[in-house]
């Protein structure tokens, strides 16, 4: 695929835009907003930086990764081993069952963009509920499709999740759209390094440690009223 053509299906893929689903979700922002634990945008930036250097960056990043190299090499075991991993590791019910809608959604769109025979038959798996199909090896099958590379393929996946959970700030705490774009351009150099670390990353090597967050993921479905669905 010519760079032009990798780079637009990456922006497409990455887009605020793209119908993963992800705007339903806060991944425990939301919990830490009602508490008072997180009031302005220093708070928000302290929580994606823990949320990126403590799961994202290690865990899914890493596993996006490595999908995008098996799917490339045909290997589809090692993405249903890497999709059995997320399953386990993800122990919040919320964040569990929220990447697993934004993968099913991932995969229903790459198959019908690529007309990839191997995604779609991977989709139809998770649709029938035999995988998990979580966000992170879906993004990771649809880079290893359209030919991105290791790293960018982190990069793009570490960006998106970064932005949706800015977007979700601003609904949740009055923030002004600068502020939320001095958010994401300042945890630029974190989303960079994070990348780069999770490309050359063994999968077995895999790790996530945000207790703070994971916490507040627990406690957000006893919340009197909630916005989000995580």
């Amino acid at each position: 695929m010519p760079s032009s053509a990798r780079l637009l299906s990456l922006l497409h893929f990455a887009d605020s835009a793209f119908p993963a689903g992800g705007y339903a979700h806060s991944f425990g922002l939301e919990t830490c907003c009602q508490s008072g634990a997180v009031t302005d945008a220093a708070g928000v930036e302290q929580f994606l930086t823990s949320q990126l250097e403590g799961s994202a960056g290690p865990c899914d990043a890493t596993a996006a990764a490595a999908a995008r190299a098996a799917f490339a090499g045909g290997d589809l075991a090692t993405c249903r081993r890497l999709d059995d991993t997320l399953e386990a590791m993800k122990s919040v019910r919320e964040f569990r069952e929220g990447s697993r809608q934004m993968g099913r959604q991932t995969l229903r769109v790459a198959a019908a963009l690529t007309a990839d025979v191997a995604l779609d038959g991977y989709r139809a798996e998770v649709d029938a509920g035999r995988a998990p199909g979580h966000h992170a090896v879906a993004f990771g099958m649809a880079a290893g499709a359209l030919g991105w590379e290791p790293e960018e393929t982190a990069a793009a996946f570490l960006y998106s999740t970064t932005a949706l959970l800015v977007g979700a700030a601003l609904r949740l705490l009055p923030l002004g759209q600068t502020q939320g774009q001095r958010l994401l351009w300042r945890l630029h150099p974190v989303i960079e390094r994070l990348a780069r670390e999770a490309a050359q990353r063994d999968p077995s090597r895999m790790w996530s440690f945000a207790p703070g967050i994971e916490l507040a993921g627990i406690r957000h479905e006893g919340l009197e009223m909630r916005l989000f669905r995580s």
